[in-house]
């Protein structure tokens, strides 16, 4: 079953200032994202690699953090709870979450452990090469029992919680069989990320997202046809025992599972190609059939944002997926880590309105 976005626009456009003032908390695996730009013109001399002359760097967060910058763009009022390291990478996405007004209350530092950055190389718009620097061994008890308890004390003034797994070792499954636990007796609806192979962690969760990949890689198998999505997606609502299953699947939309719908919902991607400066703008082109992709960093949690803070804000599954997938086709139009406004959400959906 498809979707027609068209027919659900006005319903889209009443939705997106529902959004603000929402609280919600994200608690996960925290990253600090590392650009480093310059300019390449000439192959090094010792090897066949470009040599990039240096020009400036910036940062932004990445990982949960990036989950939670985006929910706060979309005016809700974040809190971050998360492990970060006594060093300067920890400093600086401390002073990313400021930036972004996003409340860090709940991020503990641990001196054992280092904060993990991705450092991206981009020369001419393009992405040469990415250094992580990270590890993955599990957090102390000690840790996660201090971190517990400060998002406990938190939960009962959430709308909405979303649990971002980046495999980094925050998260094991006792771990989260506590955190649904509580959200569960405070009736706070949890909304998943997931990129490992863990399938029993997130039991009781209002939703789980991951992309194609992550999906064949759980359920064992490659995903190719409507059939063999259709198996995965019934198999993984099993799996996590969730309500609700999303999986992204890039240029083709996303496919929407629900645990009292015997068939599934294909979100189709929108239609035609755009570039992040031409959102809202004339001159669109309305012949492709795909959105023109500069960068796909950060799609998948922009999807879990926006999915987790419509829900949280009332809307119907289809009508948050149709959101999603329109904030996802705006993000992956611009270069590197990023997030989507409520302005740009409306542009895309007057951009669509009028495709002929």
């Amino acid at each position: 079953m498809s979707t027609n976005i068209a027919e659900a626009i006005p319903r889209l456009r009443k939705l997106i200032p529902r959004l603000r003032g929402k609280r919600i908390g994200v608690l996960g695996d925290l990253m600090l994202d590392r650009y480093l730009w310059g300019t390449a013109s000439r192959l090094s001399p010792e090897a066949p690699i470009p040599v990039i002359d240096f020009v400036e760097q910036n940062e932004c967060l990445g990982g949960s953090g990036n989950v939670a910058a985006n929910i706060a763009k979309l005016g809700a009022k974040v809190e971050a709870f998360g492990v970060i390291g006594n060093d300067e990478p920890g400093r600086s996405l401390r002073r990313c979450l400021g930036d972004d007004g996003i409340g860090e209350k709940g991020v503990l530092v641990d001196r054992q452990r280092i904060t993990t950055v991705k450092t991206r190389i981009i020369a001419r718009h393009q992405q040469v090469v990415r250094v992580d620097h990270e590890r993955r061994e599990p957090a102390r008890a000690k840790t996660q029992e201090k971190l517990l308890q400060v998002l406990f004390a938190a939960l009962k003034r959430l709308d909405g919680l979303v649990l971002s797994d980046y495999d980094k070792g925050l998260i094991t499954d006792d771990f989260a069989d506590r955190v649904l636990s509580a959200a569960h007796q405070l009736k706070i609806p949890v909304f998943v990320g997931v990129k490992t192979r863990k399938l029993y962690a997130y039991r009781g969760s209002r939703l789980v997202t991951c992309n194609a990949k992550e999906a064949g890689s759980l359920v064992n198998r490659v995903l190719g046809d409507e059939k063999s999505f259709e198996e995965a997606g019934r198999a993984l609502l099993a799996h996590f025992g969730c309500n609700s299953m999303v999986i992204t699947r890039g240029e083709k939309g996303m496919s929407v599972f629900e645990e009292s719908s015997p068939r599934h919902l294909h979100v189709p991607a929108t239609s035609f190609e755009v570039t992040y400066a031409r959102v809202g703008q004339t001159g669109v082109e309305r012949g492709a059939t795909g959105r023109q992709v500069f960068d796909v960093t950060g799609a998948g949690d922009t999807v879990l944002s926006v999915l987790a803070l419509a829900i949280a804000a009332g809307a119907q599954l289809a009508d948050a997926a149709m959101l999603a997938n329109v904030a996802a086709g705006v993000v992956v139009g611009k270069l590197g880590t990023a997030s989507v406004s409520p302005q740009e959400l409306l542009h895309a959906l007057n951009d669509i309105r009028r495709q002929p």
